[in-house]
């Protein structure tokens, strides 16, 4: 399984940015996808998640409205949009593949918040997004 996130950099609060994780190595239609930051002086922060077609998706409430999940099934690639960047997003992005087609509901996530870095076997490099004037 390879994970390879890229598309993050320095950007102004209120600035976008879209994240791609390419993936290899499984049948990327099978699972469900994730996207997992960790700030600086912070834990791991589960962002979002999305069933195998897209059908559902769900977000924290740190980036509902802002952030928005997508996926290209024929091209291996999750994406995350980020629009109205603000200085608490900076962290390092990581996408992660789910147990099967479809993502825990929402207060999972939550409720592992600081067992997010055991709940993943692979891990991309992360791409990381700085958010500051």
């Amino acid at each position: 399984v390879q994970l390879v996130e890229s598309g993050g950099g320095l950007v102004q609060p209120g600035g976008s940015l879209r994240l791609s994780c390419v993936t290899s190595g499984f049948t990327f239609d099978d699972y469900a996808m994730t996207w997992i930051r960790r700030a600086p002086a912070k834990g791991m922060e589960w962002v979002s998640s999305m069933n195998w077609n897209g059908g559902t998706k769900y977000y924290a409430e740190s980036v509902e409205g802002r952030f928005t999940i997508s996926r290209d099934n024929a091209k291996n690639t999750l994406y995350l949009q980020m629009n109205g960047l603000k200085v608490e997003d900076t962290a390092v992005y990581y996408c992660v593949r789910e147990k099967d087609e479809f993502p825990w509901e929402p207060s999972y996530y939550i409720y592992k918040s600081s067992l997010l870095q055991y709940e993943y076997h692979d891990w991309g490099q992360g791409t990381q997004v700085t958010v500051s004037a």
